[in-house]
């Protein structure tokens, strides 16, 4: 049976606020209702190692969901985060943080890891995705062209690879592309199957 007729008896909740994570959802056809929207304190002990930062923090997110789950539901929460040389860069706070990062990535390699969690009433599935992006040597005048331009305030690493920057700047990946964009969906697809099937 294929995983989109498997959920018609279910109830799928996507926690996430992101455009970009709701548009891939409905591209791979997992039919979800978006969850309401709640508060979660993201924060992540400091010893944590960065590339355990995003499956700490979709673990958190789910579980600081604050209705219980009703049979039949699936909550679905992620995180993703840039790891450069063991240093997470997450959501840039303003614009001078937007340039810094960039400004950092350019001429690099770095590594984009999402972590997905999976939680019904009785059971939780953790997993993370990893790509690396090779940036070429940006100048300052492209890397203040995009910030400006676009805006990349609410993506983590201060860029969108599905943006300008993505087609001007990057060299290659190793991995999912969908990953970079903010969720592994051949991943989540494949582990959402598997899941299901335990229910």
């Amino acid at each position: 049976m294929l995983l989109h007729e498997k959920l018609r008896s279910r109830r799928l909740l996507l926690a996430s606020q992101s455009p970009r994570r709701r548009e891939l959802m409905t591209a791979c056809g997992l039919p979800y209702t978006l969850a309401p929207k709640y508060d979660c304190e993201e924060h992540y002990p400091a010893a944590l190692p960065a590339r355990e930062v995003p499956v700490f923090l979709s673990r958190l997110k789910s579980e600081a969901y604050p209705a219980p789950l009703a049979a039949g539901e699936i909550l679905l929460t992620a995180d993703t985060v840039v790891v450069l040389r063991d240093r997470v860069l997450g959501k840039p706070a303003g614009r001078d943080e937007a340039l810094a990062m960039l400004r950092a990535l350019s001429g690099h390699r770095h590594t984009v890891v999402s972590g997905v969690t999976l939680r019904t009433a009785t059971r939780m599935h953790t997993f993370a995705v990893e790509t690396d992006v090779w940036f070429r040597p940006l100048t300052d005048e492209e890397i203040v062209y995009y910030v400006d331009t676009f805006r990349p305030f609410d993506k983590a690493g201060a860029y969108g690879i599905q943006e300008w920057i993505g087609y001007a700047a990057i060299e290659r990946i190793d991995g999912s592309f969908y990953n970079v964009m903010g969720l592994p969906v051949q991943r989540l697809y494949t582990e959402l199957d598997k899941f299901t099937d335990l229910l």
